[in-house]
């Protein structure tokens, strides 16, 4: 499957997030993705996609929307995921919709998107530069299709879309151990927020732990959701990654597969970076 790797500016006269969104609509679409909604009329501009699955018939229902002010000097993305579309509802209000937002900017953005049947994420350098970061769609379960047939999961920088700018130092990605940036939609079609492992083993990825590669070799490990009550399953393509003697944008091949790694917004400490899979 597909990875783009880019840029997008204001050279054309509109903002850098409304070209961004442009070059998603376009790279869903050339893809095998549907394109439900593509709304660039009003200063929200939207975007509303839905992937085929695996099986080809899984549909699976995400989005993407700009959020803005130039008062306030923030030009953001807010990510989305439901279960399912209706024509006639708002972006925010398709049925169990839920948001999360990612800062962006209006000038330069570089990006990295990956995309597959059942997903679509991606990173993003913008301002100073701080790296930002989104998945959505459905993630691999420990259950049988029957027992968990819509495994997905919303996950951001911010939770909810708060009127928050790049510069912001407390937003972090939604993988990093328990946050409410990172929801995933039960088996009861609830929402649920839950830990996700290696950031939530302190002798992995705590303050202490400095995991590092052998031989310059890194070790990659899945990014897996849990709680008390069990683990549900693990994130398509996005590994946790040690930062010893590790770069932001190293790109490396694993079995026939390309990676690149990217960090947490500011953060350069040694769990602070995580390998995104290029399909």
């Amino acid at each position: 499957m597909p990875y783009l790797i880019g840029f997008v500016d204001d050279s054309n006269g509109q903002s850098a997030h409304y070209n961004l969104l442009q070059v998603i609509r376009d790279f869903a679409a050339q893809n095998g993705w549907q394109v439900n909604r593509y709304d660039t009329a009003p200063d929200n501009r939207e975007l509303l996609l839905q992937a085929p699955g695996y099986t080809g018939a899984d549909a699976v229902y995400c989005g993407l929307r700009t959020y803005q002010s130039v008062t306030a000097d923030y030009y953001n993305l807010a990510v989305m995921c439901a279960a399912g579309f209706v024509a006639g509802n708002s972006f925010d209000t398709q049925p169990g919709a839920v948001l999360s937002g990612v800062p962006a900017h209006n000038q330069r953005i570089d990006y990295w998107l990956t995309l597959n049947p059942q997903r679509i994420a991606g990173g993003m350098k913008v301002g100073t530069p701080v790296y930002e970061s989104f998945y959505l769609g459905k993630f691999f379960p420990y259950a049988r299709p029957s027992q968990y047939p819509y495994p997905v999961v919303c996950g951001g920088m911010l939770s909810g879309t708060p009127a928050t700018r790049f510069s912001d130092t407390a937003h972090s990605m939604p993988w990093k151990g328990s946050r409410a940036n990172l929801q995933m939609r039960f088996v009861d079609g609830l929402l649920k927020q839950t830990a996700t492992y290696p950031w939530n083993n302190v002798n992995l990825a705590g303050s202490a732990a400095q995991l590092r590669d052998t031989g310059g070799i890194y070790p990659l490990t899945p990014v897996e959701m849990m709680d008390a009550n069990g683990v549900y399953g693990f994130l398509d393509g996005v590994f946790h990654i040690p930062g010893f003697n590790n770069v932001v944008e190293n790109t490396f091949t694993l079995n026939g597969a390309d990676y690149v790694v990217l960090q947490d917004v500011y953060r350069t400490g040694f769990n602070d970076y995580f390998a995104l899979r290029l399909d």
